[in-house]
């Protein structure tokens, strides 16, 4: 069950996607629902506390950070608007860090709720906020809810699909979103370049489904490796399903996070609010 809920309101892109999404399904599932915002300390702050001294340097360095809480401060506000007239139990928090600090600030807080709420990353936009979700994703140990920056109003979860190819990550996925799952009126397996056969084929997943109550239908398709994320999404688009459940793949080298392929597509090109697990 999806009782305890984070968001992460963005304070440098816009806030509507996320707040849409988290207020309604925190309404919907009668949970509770923690806002947390980030506003970003300047780097060149940061340095000169490093390298200053003297009454100058900190106060040039206590002023950048009270610009960044009145960043935080400001979407926090927007978000407190809505979860009001929804008359939801929430919290707020807003914090000031510098950019190499956020991601694992906010992973760290993560680590306690059912389910985190992030906005799509805009690669068209530069801002500290599009790290967020893939800091989220690998290091908070728990499922992540991407809405596209595109999105407007609540989620749709009437039609669930799942992007299965067997692997651990997916499993894990599947067993985050059966909250959604069970609820759904439809779902549908989509299986990419696969034989499907044997302990972990698509059918196997309709018939563990089945034992749960949840009817799933399977849907193959063939796609070369480079347009795996665009098969999945145009099946998403003409079956009109409102929510995707993957695995979030990935790897670590020399301490950063490297994105999968298929979920690099996703991120990119998402169209449809996506449960993410790793």
């Amino acid at each position: 069950m999806f009782r305890n809920i984070m968001v992460h309101i963005p304070s440098e892109r816009p806030v509507r996607p996320v707040i849409d999404v988290a207020v309604a399904l925190t309404l919907a599932r009668r949970a509770h629902l923690d806002a947390v915002a980030i506003g970003y300390e300047s780097m060149g702050a940061v340095g000169m506390m490093v390298g200053g001294v003297g009454a100058a340097v900190a106060a040039m360095v206590g002023a950048e950070q009270e610009r960044a809480m009145e960043r935080a401060n400001a979407a926090i506000s927007v978000f407190e608007v809505e979860a009001k007239l929804a008359e939801i139990p929430y919290r707020t928090r807003a914090l000031a860090a510098i950019p190499a600090e956020a991601g694992e600030t906010i992973s760290a807080l993560a680590r306690l709720y059912d389910l985190s709420v992030v906005l799509q990353p805009e690669s068209s936009f530069s801002s500290y906020d599009n790290a967020i979700p893939q800091e989220i994703l690998f290091n908070s140990g728990g499922p992540m809810l991407m809405v596209p920056y595109i999105h407007k109003g609540p989620i749709d979860t009437q039609h669930v699909g799942i992007a299965w190819d067997g692997s651990r990550l997916a499993a894990r996925a599947v067993r985050d979103a059966m909250p959604f799952l069970t609820a759904a009126k439809a779902v549908t397996v989509i299986a990419v370049n696969r034989q499907d056969a044997g302990e972990v084929s698509s059918d196997q997943l309709v018939r563990h489904l089945a034992r749960r109550g949840i009817r799933a239908r399977v849907q193959r398709l063939t796609a070369d490796r480079g347009i795996v994320h665009g098969s999945i999404l145009s099946i998403a688009a003409e079956s009109n399903i409102g929510l995707l459940v993957m695995g979030g793949f990935g790897h670590s080298r020399l301490q950063e996070r490297i994105l999968g392929g298929v979920t690099r597509g996703i991120f990119e090109s998402m169209t449809v609010p996506v449960l993410m697990s790793h």
